[in-house]
């Protein structure tokens, strides 16, 4: 029998009796039995911080605070308390200013935390709050640290006195006009008074009778199903059905997406629930249904498996040895390849005397995505008789379709709509919890919610694919000039082919980009393994292409003793240059950026010679970063817009915001298109993706939807423009038009006419709008230990005209986070060392320099793209890692070819130098 206790806290100023188990943690308490859900539970392990609370003036943890630890009449600060919306704390409001709180899933606790820390310390240094939400390990995936830290500096010296409150609010231009301004996002205060319901706040406000769902999942990673035994779990309290592959209804299969010629499946491979064989550790093999989260876990753990285990192919060498069985039957475990044929043969030019030739063979790492809030969603029956589910998804209709046979339906008859999220980096790309809902709602006829814990966040949704790349590249030592390049790489990609065959074409795309290389020869190949599923990750092929390009260009340099920038300044892209694939780049940016970058460059040289000592080495490294904004070929988005009776506009886009800012964007882009009608911004509103109410606007990833969407969103607005004008050059109101028997919406389509790199050659032009950066980075290497210290970074970006600069400030300085970790501290290798953010090496704030800044260049705006803009996410994504890398090489002479660039390898490759 379960043993309660009777507490009184004073929560926010208000007593409260609690009853609840002493075992029980604040957190939950907060959250189900006081709907307190601005506190938001992230890892669940007092790793995130995401759960900050004060208790008694310290902040605590509460999600690993048991009730039994918070003492009778404790006082309670939680995100409420601090501030409402219409009534900001002045900290709320700075985080609203600088854009701290992007996805915002952990913006509330890192504001209770920062309110901590100014009652303890009102005037603290930048380095004194760094070191408080190291200590308090507040972690953040989406802001690179610096707009959080800007943002507490500022409140603090509001709250000290020394400005007034106002001093923290967007002064409106006096043309009134939001592009390319630091606006505020329409959801940032919602975001800071943790009054946006992400997934398990909605989940907690699903009705009585909705069923929570457990999988029951695979802790081997290859076996056949010889039996699953339900029998001791469906006796469990609580248990309502315990479902397996026989109680899907449609095929039971999600759709990989296949459609190319040269892929040798039929992308059909990926379970729903496993039915024959287990692919990959945390395979889905049954769900059970119950009252509870807590006892369908039980049950879950109840249910036996039957498993012949087979060998598991780790890694690509396992899987392609020829001795290896096809993990799926029939289709082989190298199941997709694509050659580059771009001008003359190369191997007579590596053979010349007067060619300098770098070569070396590079290996990257799963990464794991690591977002702070984990998977979750919940679905039901419609009264208008569509299964509606609710998720992370960055992709509604595109996720509609590729379960829809799998679970018996047809996508009009699904609604699949997403919830304000956490970020997703781009492992949503992928169907995860969605199909399973589908499956539950279908077979009992019940709502039913899922949340991930953060061991099945790790090891049970999609990572970056590793390339494993040999390449050389040869530059005459006369010219300096790049001349040949030749590649051969392959990809790790799991199991799963959903996007194999795109990813495996960015490498022809993007290894080399930047520069004018005639002649390149290449093949990639897509390879199944036994290790977690590949999905799209920020950047989705180019930080893997990068990283060998970027040092392969870096070791040339060298052996031509060239400077690294002058070399590649003379090679970059300029009018006459041809991209990897033959394209015409659509803008000639580069070498204005790097003379730009020069004097900064040669500063951070003569300050890394001056404080280099023989215990710690300093260096300096740069790396070019050249990506499309949109998929290969042609790219279409539909929107339509609305003119409400208020006279404001409703945009109906399927731009899905997983942090990055679709709500500003659509905003921004609307507002500047309607300015010849003064709609102000405020009454511009944005819509939450749902596959039911909005037209397809296609996946928000691929660093598409300022482009593609926008674009669309530029073309209904012109559309209502047109409609709506009267002859003296007024504009008519709601009503008026109305009255006039005129339409008040509006659709817009827009299509991009990329060209598909052809499947023999691997020659097109599949972007028509590409995003440039240049990253340069400042390292301190210890020689005795090889740990690597980032210093500073700096990003120059031509990424077209900015719609708005605090989401593209953002997405920079989330790169740059990334990026560190990428070069130094993050990987998925083992399941269970690397299944949490300590352990898979997530870079807290101290692993990321608060010297970060972003230089931008917007002299050229792009044609395809709505009022010049191209894409912000991925770009600025590429390189960040490469720059340090190269840091690494200039300061102690060690060139790091496998990621992460651990102490352990810096130091072999230091010794390899030597």
């Amino acid at each position: 029998m379960e043993q309660l206790e009777q507490k009184i806290l004073i929560v926010n100023g208000v007593e409260k009796n609690i009853i609840a188990n002493p075992n029980a943690f604040l957190a939950d308490i907060l959250r189900e039995q006081l709907h307190l859900t601005g506190t938001k539970i992230g890892c669940a392990q007092g790793q995130c911080g995401a759960c900050s609370v004060i208790i008694n003036g310290k902040v605590v943890r509460s999600c690993i605070t048991k009730m039994s630890r918070v003492p009778e009449k404790a006082r309670i600060t939680t995100i409420e308390g601090i501030g409402q919306p219409g009534d900001l704390h002045p900290l709320q409001r700075s985080w609203v200013k600088y854009g701290a709180a992007q996805c915002g899933f952990c913006s509330p606790g890192f504001i209770v935390s920062a309110k901590g820390l100014l009652d303890e310390n009102p005037s603290p240094s930048r380095e004194d709050v760094r070191d408080w939400f190291q200590k308090h390990r507040n972690a953040c995936r989406c802001t690179g640290y610096k707009p959080i830290v800007d943002a507490v500096m500022e409140a603090a010296g509001v709250m000290r006195g020394e400005a007034p409150e106002t001093s923290l609010d967007f002064v409106m231009p006096a043309d009134r006009r939001i592009w390319g301004s630091s606006y505020p996002r329409p959801t940032a205060e919602a975001k800071v008074t943790g009054t946006l319901d992400y997934g398990a706040d909605l989940g907690i406000k699903m009705p009585d009778g909705t069923l929570h769902l457990a999988l029951v999942q695979a802790t081997v990673h290859h076996a056949m199903i010889r039996g699953i035994d339900t029998t001791e779990a469906e006796k469990m309290p609580g248990v309502y059905r315990v479902l397996t592959a026989k109680d899907v209804k449609g095929k039971n299969r999600i759709f990989g997406l296949v459609n190319h010629p040269r892929h040798k499946g039929d992308g059909w491979e990926r379970p729903i629930l496993c039915d024959a064989k287990i692919f990959q550790f945390g395979d889905a093999v049954a769900i059970v249904c119950a009252d509870t989260a807590a006892q369908a876990k039980a049950a879950a753990a109840k249910v036996r498996l039957d498993l012949d285990e087979l060998s598991a192919y780790l890694t690509l060498p396992e899987a392609m040895a020829p001795d290896a069985i096809e993990i799926h039957p029939g289709t082989p475990n190298v199941y997709f390849t694509q050659p580059l044929v771009k001008g003359e043969e190369t191997a007579p030019i590596f053979a010349r005397d007067d060619v300098a030739v770098a070569e070396g063979e590079f290996h990257t790492s799963r990464q794991p995505h690591m977002p702070i809030e984990p998977d979750v969603g919940f679905a039901y029956m419609g009264e208008d008789g569509l299964l509606h589910i609710h998720s992370k998804s960055i992709a509604v209709h595109l996720h509609a379709l590729m379960i829809a046979e799998g679970i018996g339906l047809t996508p009009d008859k699904i609604a699949l709509a997403s919830n304000p999220m956490g970020g997703t980096f781009g492992y949503k790309l992928s169907p995860t919890t969605e199909a399973l809902l589908a499956v539950a709602v279908l077979a009992t006829g019940r709502p039913a919610y899922l949340r991930y814990d953060y061991f099945q966040q790790m090891t049970y949704t999609g990572k970056r694919s590793p390339f494993h790349i040999k390449a050389r590249m040869a530059a005459n030592k006369n010219t300096g000039r790049i001349l040949a390049l030749e590649h051969d790489y392959s990809v790790d990609h799991g199991p799963y082919c959903e996007m194999g065959d795109v990813l495996t074409f960015r490498g022809i795309e993007f290894l080399g980009a930047g520069y004018d290389i005639p002649n390149i020869r290449g093949m990639g190949r897509t390879v199944a393994t036994n290790h977690c599923w590949g999905a799209a990750f920020r950047g989705f092929g180019g930080p893997q292409a990068f990283f060998a390009g970027e040092s392969l260009v870096d070791e040339l340099a060298l052996k031509l003793g060239q400077d690294p920038l002058e070399f590649r300044l003379a090679n970059c892209y300029r009018p006459g240059s041809t991209t990897p694939t033959g394209q015409e780049p659509d803008v000639y940016c580069l070498p204005e950026m790097f003379e730009a970058l020069r004097p900064i460059y040669r500063e951070a040289k003569a300050r890394a010679e001056k404080e280099s000592t023989p215990a710690v080495k300093k260096g300096v490294g740069i790396a070019v970063g050249v990506y499309g904004a949109g998929g290969d070929g042609v790219e279409r988005a539909e929107v339509f817009v609305r003119l409400d009776p208020d006279d404001g506009v409703t945009v109906g886009a399927s731009w899905e915001d997983h942090g990055q800012g679709a709500d500003i964007g659509a905003v921004g882009t609307a507002h500047e298109a309607l300015r010849p009608m003064g709609v102000p911004p405020e009454k511009i509103r944005f819509s939450w993706p749902d596959s039911a109410k909005q037209p397809p606007a296609g996946p928000a990833g691929a660093s598409r939807s300022q482009v593609v969407v926008g674009g669309a969103i530029r073309v209904a607005c012109e559309a209502l423009l047109a409609a709506a004008r009267k002859e003296d050059g007024t504009y008519r109101t709601h009503a008026e038009m109305t009255a006039a028997d005129k339409p008040t919406r509006f659709d817009g389509v827009y299509t991009i006419p990329g060209v598909p790199c052809d499947p023999e050659t691997g020659l097109g032009s599949p972007f028509l709008v590409y995003m440039y950066v240049i990253h340069m980075s400042e390292v301190s290497v210890e020689t005795a230990t090889g740990k690597v210290t980032v210093d500073r970074m700096r990003c120059l970006a031509d990424i077209g005209k900015i719609n708005n600069r605090l989401a593209v400030d953002g997405q920079i300085y989330g790169c740059m986070e990334i990026g560190v970790g990428l070069a130094l501290s993050e990987d998925f290798e083992d399941v269970k060392k690397h299944s949490t953010l300590a352990g898979a090496g997530f870079p807290y704030i101290q692993a990321v320099p608060d010297d970060l800044e972003i230089v931008y260049f917007e002299n050229h705006p792009r044609q395809w793209g709505p009022f010049g803009a191209a894409g912000a996410g991925e770009g600025p994504m590429v390189s960040p890692h490469v720059a340090i890398i190269n840091a690494i090489r200039h300061a102690c002479g060690a060139r790091v070819t496998t990621l992460p660039a651990r102490p352990e390898r810096v130091l072999a490759a230091m010794a390899a130098a030597n």
